[in-house]
């Protein structure tokens, strides 16, 4: 489609951005959603959306971040349906409208107990809602999502059939701190009943984050999720606890675990951002080297958000994902 506002593969322009994901594309998808409640991890309730195709040539599960949830990729689930792929997303436990840890009473705090938790989120994600989708089933998954999805194919092989990793944190970044003191502190934090606490050095969301220190390099893409962002408590994620950097740790050494990629048979694209200062590319080379069908690529001009980059760079991105599926 191109009518103006849009590319042909249904991408906003970004000279009418926010006003064109408000009034022609956040109403459009709304008509098409069906959201429904998942019982994950322990029965706790998954906030879960489906997005039916008028024709479906197949369903795209999508899984975000850290500190995301499924509204911010509104643009790529209009793409996706404009292409004929239903959708599947979901707010990950600790994220979005899904359960969140009632001993923590500080809404921008995110914790998870095991990573494999997350893991074992989507796999009911995926009976409980994907299993009535049409197929192929194909996996797009952002950052921790990454992390998330790669434990997921070594663990369920079989279930998606190809799967583009934007920006996968198969290793965080710690900023410059060696994994051996991190694992320390956290370790120390755990022993003290500081588990679910703040790490040092972040703060409680304290309103609109700066667009020269995001993770995002397209001002109009920023601006139009912040703006949704600061109106909405829930969306407010900004900071983990001791112990999820401890288990984010953990689940790196369990990605690339020996063995453990060889076992995912599908044909998988890993994009690395050109600076990332989220995620180690040297973890996503580590990953891609040993897949039996994988590759990667280096998006110039990128951020870690690379769906948030300028049109001239997630235009042509975005368009060699919808090829790839």
């Amino acid at each position: 489609m191109s009518d103006g506002r849009f590319n042909p593969d249904g991408l906003v322009l970004s000279g009418q951005y926010a006003d064109t994901m408000n009034t022609v594309v956040l109403p459009w998808l709304a008509a098409r959603r069906s959201d429904v409640t998942v019982a994950g991890t322990g029965g706790r309730p998954l906030f879960c959306s489906r997005f039916d195709a008028d024709h479906p040539r197949g369903t795209v599960v999508i899984v975000h971040g850290f500190t995301e949830n499924a509204h911010k990729y509104a643009e790529l689930i209009h793409s996706l349906l404009r292409n004929g792929y239903s959708v599947v997303a979901y707010d990950q436990q600790g994220h979005g409208r899904s359960w969140r840890d009632p001993a923590i009473t500080d809404i921008s705090l995110t914790h998870v107990d095991r990573f494999g938790d997350y893991v074992a989120d989507l796999k009911a994600v995926c009976d409980g809602v994907l299993a009535g989708m049409p197929r192929p089933w194909r996996l797009f998954a952002h950052s921790m999502g990454g992390a998330v999805s790669a434990l997921f194919m070594e663990q369920h092989p079989g279930v998606f059939e190809r799967a583009a990793l934007c920006a996968p944190m198969i290793a965080p970044n710690l900023g410059g701190l060696p994994p051996a003191v991190a694992k320390m502190l956290c370790g120390t934090a755990g022993m003290m009943g500081r588990d679910k606490k703040r790490v040092p050095l972040s703060r409680p969301y304290a309103g609109a984050e700066d667009f020269d220190t995001s993770c995002a390099s397209g001002r109009e893409r920023f601006e139009w999720y912040e703006g949704i962002r600061v109106r909405t408590p829930e969306f407010q994620n900004n900071g983990p606890t001791f112990g999820w950097t401890r288990e984010a740790m953990r689940a790196s050494k369990d990605v690339l675990a020996p063995g453990a990629v060889e076992r995912i048979g599908i044909p998988v694209w890993v994009f690395t951002a050109e600076n990332d200062g989220s995620v180690m590319p040297d973890a996503q080379k580590a990953f891609v080297a040993r897949l039996k069908d994988g590759k990667r690529t280096l998006v110039p001009g990128s951020k870690h958000e690379i769906y948030r980059s300028p049109d001239a760079v997630v235009f042509p991105w975005w368009r060699g994902i919808l090829e790839f599926f």
